[in-house]
């Protein structure tokens, strides 16, 4: 049923980046283990990062890279937060859509709605400040999940407090606070959010992939990027 809505509202051309940012100015990233580019380069370090990210942009001319959705990513492989001892249960598959683009881009909601919760997840390789937002479409209730804000972002926030379509709700961090990350949003939509606030696992393991593909549906599809 949610799958069907998504395709539906896509129709309204939504954007979750500033959208002074025309889509002409975006590009898709492949940032899996399959880029053999990043192996010229420390994995660790969000500086590092930030010059890989802002070398393609400029090669490409362009202002966003975007992409993510269930890539397999040895990213996480630096933090303990996504560790494990077995590789079934290594949490390396990302679950949301990044678009990386540079610190202090306005982030707009992605639908009418209003603020579920909102949270400074501060382990390292976490999403730092984040806002969930609550929506209900022909009775289907949803979330939407934007990560690695700023901390002014979720300074005077409340729940319940309403959103539109287009507003702006925040603005991207850098790696000072969003978990060490050259700045990029993480934006992911759940069917079911299991009583979490603020916080929601945004990478998941072998082991539980099946469970996530299926209650975090794939944000492209709502914001027209599969074509792109």
């Amino acid at each position: 049923m949610l799958d069907s809505i998504l395709k539906q509202l896509s129709l309204q051309s939504i954007k979750v980046i500033d959208c002074s940012i025309d889509l002409k100015d975006y590009v898709s990233i492949d940032l899996s283990s399959k880029n053999l580019d990043l192996e010229h380069f420390d994995l660790s370090s969000s500086k590092a990062w930030e010059t890989y990210i802002n070398h393609y942009l400029t090669s490409k001319i362009s202002k966003v890279a975007f992409g993510g959705y269930l890539e397999k990513r040895a990213l996480y492989d630096r933090s303990s937060y996504f560790n494990s001892e077995t590789e079934l249960d290594k949490r390396q598959f990302h679950l949301g859509v990044d678009f990386w683009v540079n610190s202090g881009t306005k982030i707009l909601a992605a639908l009418d709605g209003e603020i579920h919760s909102f949270k400074n997840n501060t382990n390292h390789g976490d999403y730092g400040p984040t806002i969930i937002l609550k929506h209900n479409v022909d009775a289907v209730e949803f979330y939407t999940l934007y990560g690695h804000l700023t901390l002014d972002s979720i300074s005077k926030l409340k729940i319940g407090q309403k959103v539109s379509r287009g507003e702006v709700i925040a603005n991207l961090g850098t790696a000072k606070v969003n978990g060490d990350y050259a700045p990029h949003l993480h934006f992911q939509i759940i069917k079911d959010l299991q009583e979490n606030s603020g916080d929601y696992p945004g990478v998941s393991s072998l082991r539980d992939l099946e469970f996530y593909k299926a209650n975090c549906p794939n944000p492209l599809v709502l914001l027209s990027l599969t074509n792109i």
